[in-house]
C-alpha cells in the first residue's frame, strides 16, 4: 500500500487533516507538538469506477455510486521545528517515520497564524512561504547527516578493486526508500569526484538534495485557506510546483455531517446537499465552507491526497478480475480489488501486485472491456479491468 505522509511544523493543520481524510480517533489541539506517537491509518485516493461504463454500479463498499476509493497509507507525526534534522524539538523521531512514506503533503498554514515555532500568533503576522523552503531544508539536511555518518564506510570499500559506487550509496539509502535506479539518476546528473575519498560536505548535501527530490517528493497543502489573507494562497502557488488550497476543518465538519445523515457528501465532491434538520449557526457555517469550495476543488483534502498519488507518483489504478465478462471474482463480487501502480506496469506487474505466486504462475492476461488478450508487455491505464491467468491456485 502506498504511504503518503503529513509534514508541516507544529499546529497547521496536520492531526486535523488526517482525522478528515481517517476518520479515525486523534488528539487535535491549537499547541505545539498535539502529535508525540505517530498516527497510522488509512484514507483512499478517489477515481471513477469502471463500474460506470456498465448497466449497473459495482456495489463494492469502496464505491459510491460510481467514485471509487482506493486504499493509502496515511502517516500524521510530530511537527518539525528549524533545526530538527539536529534533535530539536521531536524532529529526529519525524524524520526516521517518514523514511517509508513514498510522497510528502507539507501543510502549511496558509493564513499564517502561526509562527516558525508552531505557536498562535494573529492571522497574517507569519509568511507561510517561509514554511515551504523550511520543511524541504530540514528533509534535505536530515537526509544528508545521514549520508555524512554512513560515508566512512563508502571509502572503506572503496578500496576494494571491485568498488562500485552505486551498489555503494544504494545499500546506504535503500532504508529510506531509494532504488537503485534513483541512486543511478542522481549520480548521472551530478558532477562528482570518482574517489569517494574526495568527496566534500557540498558533494553529499547535493546528493542528498537529490536522492529526497526523488524519494521524497513534496506537495504542499495551503491549509486554512478560508481564513487566509488575500494574496497568501497566490504566493504559495508561486513558491512551488504542488499547491493545493485546502480547509482540513471544513472537511472534518462536512465527513461529520455526512456521518450524522445531516447533508449528502462524499469526499471530493465540489459541493453537498444539506439533508437534515440543522440550526441557523450550523447553516451559516456550512455555507462559510460551500463558499470556500466553490472557489477550488472541494476543501482541498481529497484533492490533495490525490494529486500526491495520481500526478506527483505518477500512479493508476487497474482493476483485476477473474470472469472477463461478468468483472468478478470467484464469489461473484463485480470489481472487488482496485490496485495503484506506477506508469508504465504491465499485466504482469499487475499479476505481482495481487500476490507473488500468482505473478510467479502467470500465463497471459485479457482485457475485460473487450475480450481480447492482450501482450504480455502492455503498458495497462487508468481504469482497466484486466483478467489475470495464472498456474498459480
Amino acid at each position: 500500500m502506498l504511504s503518503v505522509a503529513l509534514a508541516g511544523k507544529p499546529n497547521a493543520g496536520k492531526s486535523t487533516f488526517y482525522k478528515a481524510a481517517t476518520m479515525a480517533e486523534v488528539d487535535v489541539g491549537n499547541y505545539p507538538f498535539t502529535t508525540i506517537d505517530a498516527n497510522r491509518g488509512v484514507s483512499h485516493v478517489r477515481t471513477e469506477c469502471p463500474c460506470l461504463e456498465r448497466d449497473e454500479r459495482c456495489g463494492d463498499e469502496h464505491c459510491h455510486d460510481g467514485k471509487r476509493y482506493v486504499p493509502i497509507e496515511l502517516l500524521d507525526v510530530a511537527g518539525l521545528v528549524p533545526g530538527a534534522h539536529e534533535g530539536r524539538g521531536l524532529g529526529n523521531q519525524f524524520l526516521d517515520e517518514l523514511s517509508n512514506a513514498d510522497v510528502i503533503l507539507n501543510v502549511v498554514d496558509a493564513s499564517g497564524g502561526t509562527n516558525e515555532e508552531g505557536e498562535p500568533v494573529e492571522v497574517g503576522e507569519h509568511d507561510p512561504v517561509e514554511d515551504v523552503d523550511f520543511i524541504e531544508e530540514e528533509m534535505d539536511l536530515w537526509l544528508a547527516s545521514i549520508v555524512d555518518r554512513n560515508w566512512e564506510s563508502v571509502e572503506r570499500q572503496s578500496r576494494s578493486p571491485d568498488f562500485d559506487i552505486d551498489e555503494a550509496l544504494a545499500e546506504m539509502l535503500t532504508g529510506i526508500g531509494a532504488t537503485e535506479l534513483d541512486i543511478a539518476r542522481t549520480l548521472r546528473d551530478l558532477d562528482y569526484p570518482a574517489d569517494p575519498r574526495e568527496w566534500t560536505d557540498d558533494h553529499r548535501e547535493e546528493l542528498a538534495r537529490d536522492i529526497r527530490e526523488r524519494t521524497k517528493p513534496i506537495v504542499v497543502v495551503a491549509n486554512k485557506a478560508d481564513i487566509a489573507p488575500e494574496g497568501n494562497v497566490e504566493r504559495l502557488e508561486e513558491a512551488a510546483e504542488y499547491v493545493v488550497p485546502a480547509t482540513a476543518d471544513g472537511e472534518l465538519a462536512l465527513r461529520k455531517g455526512a456521518e450524522a445523515g445531516i447533508i449528502d457528501y462524499d469526499p471530493g465532491d465540489p459541493d453537498f446537499d444539506i439533508v437534515g434538520d440543522i440550526s441557523g449557526e450550523q447553516e451559516q457555517g456550512l455555507e462559510r465552507i460551500r463558499d470556500v469550495m466553490d472557489e477550488g476543488s472541494g476543501t482541498g483534502i481529497q484533492e490533495a491526497l490525490n494529486t500526491a498519488v495520481y500526478d506527483l507518483l505518477d500512479h493508476f489504478t487497474a482493476y483485476p478480475v477473474q470472469n472477463e465478462s461478468k468483472w468478478t471474482d470467484a464469489k461473484g463480487n463485480v470489481l472487488p480489488d482496485a490496485f495503484l501502480l506506477p506508469q508504465g506496469s504491465t499485466p504482469t506487474d499487475l499479476a505481482y501486485a495481487v500476490h507473488s505466486d500468482i505473478g510467479d504462475g502467470y500465463l497471459h492476461a485479457v482485457d475485460a472491456k473487450d475480450g481480447r488478450k492482450i501482450a504480455d508487455d502492455t503498458e495497462l491505464d487508468e481504469g482497466d479491468v484486466v483478467k489475470i491467468v495464472s498456474s498459480a491456485k
